[in-house]
């Protein structure tokens, strides 16, 4: 007997919602950057992570639904924040940059699974530098608007660079793993 749509589905759904839960848990632990009105955080370590693990549909996925908590009031945001405001706010070009990455991550990681680990941790870093170029981009253009673009590097470029170097190595030696749980749930 063949199982139904749901049934088959059901461990990538699981996996997905588990992923915008740890975006969301990411996002509670921020701190505040002198001079930028971004924090920094752990979201982007999710959103790649989730990337690897899921795949390119169900990353962007979980990317979009992390965003659609937040715009319904689920208070999802760093700093505890939500609602439409945060979506239009200095943080919007970031947010959008997590769909993006966790996406593009996810699209590019797919033959990841068939080589040795050496190689996948090695291709995940980059990987997840690009996924983090992708979000500071993002981040970028939407602080330039109000700051201009010279103080949208200065406040929410520059401060986070080297944290997101250190989020990148970290997905990166959690890539193995990442890989096996997309391989188990055979997405």
């Amino acid at each position: 007997m063949t199982p139904s749509p749901l049934v088959r589905h059901l461990p990538g759904l699981v996996a997905t919602l588990a992923f915008v839960g740890l975006i969301a848990l990411g996002a509670r632990v921020d701190m505040a950057v002198p001079g930028s009105p971004v924090p920094q955080s752990l979201q982007t370590l999710a959103v790649l992570a989730a990337g690897l693990a899921l795949g390119p549909r169900r990353g962007l996925a979980a990317g979009l639904l992390y965003l659609a908590a937040g715009a319904v009031g689920l208070p999802v945001f760093a700093g505890g924040g939500s609602g439409l405001s945060a979506l239009t706010g200095p943080t919007a070009g970031y947010l959008a940059g997590f769909v993006l990455a966790a996406g593009l991550v996810g699209g590019l990681s797919g033959d990841l699974m068939d080589r040795p680990w050496g190689r996948q941790i090695v291709t995940a870093l980059g990987l997840a530098l690009a996924g983090h170029a992708i979000i500071l981009a993002l981040g970028w253009s939407g602080l330039a608007l109000r700051l201009g673009p010279g103080g949208a590097l200065s406040a929410g470029v520059w401060p986070f660079l080297w944290g997101m170097a250190v989020k990148s190595v970290i997905v990166a030696v959690a890539a193995p793993v990442l890989l096996c749980l997309r391989q188990r749930l055979n997405i």
